[in-house]
């Protein structure tokens, strides 16, 4: 069944969404799509990594019993596999009832310090699952996220992809703003972007300070 099934996806003879569709009737198939991550052949491997991602968002509790998976996965070679396990993993921190992410968090965010902008981005989006899910973090989070102030550019994270990752920092901390505590250090870090180049940093900056009344 578990090779078959791999194999019928690896010749696209079923879609992701057939995929997910089947598994989520079945959800002993997990194990299958886990294997599926060490495939050789990219539309096996990545497509599972997508259909794990999805069901991660729609059932937490269905996954979670594989969590260390989700932790190997991070350390994959493959980077696109690492971003998967970076959204499955703040996915399942809406049913993390024995706190693992809490023993994880330093090497969660040990991947801001990446050389790729892309890795940095998806750490810096899945906080706000992550901040919304476990707000007693918020503060802890909140220190993580702001130094993006301090990346180091490398030839996959120019000066302008800075800017993006900003960006972003300043979307994620909106949506979780009124749960911080030390709110100081985020409205300077806002404020620093007010004038910035790039018109929708600028105006992210803007607005939120705007909105939280202190422009």
């Amino acid at each position: 069944m578990e090779s078959d099934l791999l194999q019928r996806l690896g010749n696209k003879e079923i879609t992701k969404s057939e995929l997910f569709t089947l598994v989520e009737s079945n959800f002993s198939l997990v194990s299958v799509l886990l294997k599926g991550t060490d495939s050789t052949k990219p539309t096996i491997r990545y497509s599972c990594a997508s259909v794990l991602t999805n069901l991660s968002e729609k059932n937490p509790d269905k996954l979670y019993p594989y969590w260390d998976n989700f932790i190997a996965l991070l350390y994959s070679k493959y980077r696109i596999l690492t971003w998967n396990a970076l959204a499955i993993i703040a996915n399942l921190t809406a049913v993390d009832v024995d706190r693992k992410f809490d023993a994880l968090f330093d090497k969660y965010y040990c991947f801001l310090d990446n050389e790729y902008m892309v890795t940095v981005s998806n750490v810096v989006v899945n906080s706000a699952t992550i901040a919304s899910n476990k707000p007693y973090l918020a503060d802890e989070i909140a220190a993580e996220l702001l130094k993006v102030q301090n990346l180091k550019i490398t030839p996959h994270l120019t000066e302008e992809c800075k800017l993006v990752i900003a960006e972003q920092t300043i979307s994620t901390l909106s949506t979780y703003f009124d749960r911080i505590q030390n709110k100081k250090p985020i409205v300077a870090f806002a404020k620093q972007h007010v004038n910035s180049t790039r018109t929708s940093l600028r105006e992210k900056a803007q607005n939120f300070l705007k909105e939280q009344k202190y422009h």
